[in-house]
């Protein structure tokens, strides 16, 4: 392993934090931020979408339709994702950074003139390369300019925007939501003038710039397919298939659930006739956010504490218990809502696990392709579980029901994560 110490990279280990770093911490939290938001818009406005694009108001066909253009945005994400986690670590952290912002604004707001739920996918599909591709980038700009004692708190509050955004995505839909669906989604164009800011004030960080020097003098081994293909090499295959594995684990048992609940809430707003069903959507999805946020909060100190490991296999654990209770105990809208800030503490505030432990996972030469692809080929795993679910539901009828099998996968990344290394005060490798 080859380590570094690099004046004003944020390698060192100075007590200040300068401008710079600061910078950069704001620049990946707005863009992390605005990716949630635009993730999320869909999830809230799914059924009152679908139901106009297929005329049709039954449920399980709307559920059915719905999981698949999430499924299709997923795939489509996983492949951005990937693909950008090279060029991050070809063209550099923040240029690669704005140009996923680009285009997953562009086509989120697109996505408010579809037609057709085809159109709508189409759209979808290209907006999700866009946010597939930024998480790799921000996290890996961040871990290489912060001091390595704060490294992992700086990544956790660049996680908390996830919250943040999805929190300003239910306050649209509750805002917006009565001029219909298409004002709520034509809001996701907004994040396109955060490429300006990022272009003209953040620069690319000095430990990657040095690197990247160094693969200059070697051409053979700067090809997309060499820093592609070193991910599957002995040193790093095994960090490899950990990390897609835990990964996946959580996307897949969370992100079926997560895209019937606001079909779910709906469903049980109106047979208990407390109120407007998209009003309910998008509370039940702001507590949850609150929750998640107080979960990100709470790993900015454990994931020190007790290390990487222990903390995603604590928050899973807790995972799989809420949601087999939310799934297989609760049968009405009020019990729902009050229990949404437990369940957003550990499934999605279990997210920031993740921020810290795959970036210390690889060196900085392929830091964001070996990241980029451990977490955007999860989600592109994690396209089978929305999938699956509506095609389930259709047969079975019971969203609840669905969403608790689905739940299962968490027990695969309980078990994974043991096998992978313990990186808390690891030096990062170069």
């Amino acid at each position: 392993m080859v380590t570094h110490t690099l004046a004003g990279d944020g390698s060192n280990e100075a007590s200040e934090i300068t401008k710079y770093q600061k910078l950069v911490l704001l620049s990946a939290f707005l863009g992390w931020m605005f990716d949630s938001m635009d993730l999320n818009i869909f999830t809230l406005i799914l059924f009152p979408c679908i139901k106009e694009l297929i005329q049709s108001t039954n449920p399980a066909e709307i559920a059915k339709i719905g999981s698949l253009v999430i499924a299709i945005k997923l795939f489509a994400w996983g492949i951005g994702g990937v693909l950008f986690g090279i060029a991050a670590d070809r063209y550099g952290r923040a240029k690669i950074m704005g140009v996923t912002i680009l285009i997953y604004a562009l086509f989120t707001g697109l996505s408010a003139f579809a037609t057709s739920w085809e159109m709508l996918a189409f759209f979808q599909a290209l907006a999700g390369i866009g946010i597939g591709g930024e998480w790799a980038a921000g996290a890996a700009i961040i871990a290489e300019t912060w001091p390595a004692k704060n490294r992992a708190r700086a990544i956790q509050v660049m996680q908390l925007a996830f919250a943040v955004g999805f929190f300003l995505a239910a306050i649209n839909n509750l805002l917006l939501g009565e001029y219909g669906w298409r004002v709520v989604i034509g809001v996701g164009i907004i994040p396109l003038f955060l490429t300006i800011f990022i272009r003209r004030y953040v620069k690319e960080p000095e430990r990657w710039l040095r690197v990247n020097e160094e693969r200059k003098n070697d051409p053979e081994q700067s090809s997309n397919w060499k820093i592609f293909s070193a991910i599957f090499s002995k040193p790093h295959l095994k960090n490899t298939i950990v990390g897609v594995t835990v990964a996946s684990a959580a996307m897949l048992g969370c992100w079926a659930g997560l895209s019937l609940l606001p079909t779910w809430i709906m469903q049980l707003t109106t047979a208990a006739k407390a109120g407007n069903p998209v009003s309910m959507v998008s509370y039940a999805f702001m507590l949850m956010m609150l929750g998640a946020f107080a979960g990100y909060v709470s790993l900015i100190w454990l994931s020190d504490f007790l290390g990487r490991r222990k903390c995603y296999f604590l928050f899973w654990s807790f995972a799989l218990v809420s949601s087999l209770y939310l799934f297989t105990q609760v049968n009405d809208i009020y019990t729902l809502i009050w229990f949404m800030p437990i369940y957003g503490y550990f499934v999605i505030g279990g997210f920031g696990t993740f921020a810290t432990y795959l970036p210390e996972l690889f060196p900085t030469r392929v830091r964001g392709t070996g990241q980029g692809f451990c977490w955007n080929m999860a989600r592109f795993l994690t396209g089978f579980g929305p999938l699956s679910a509506g095609f389930l539901i259709h047969s079975m009828g019971s969203i609840p029901k669905v969403a608790a099998i689905l739940s299962l996968f968490f027990i695969v990344g309980l078990v994974a994560i043991w096998f992978g290394p313990e990186t808390k005060g690891m030096p990062l490798e170069d």
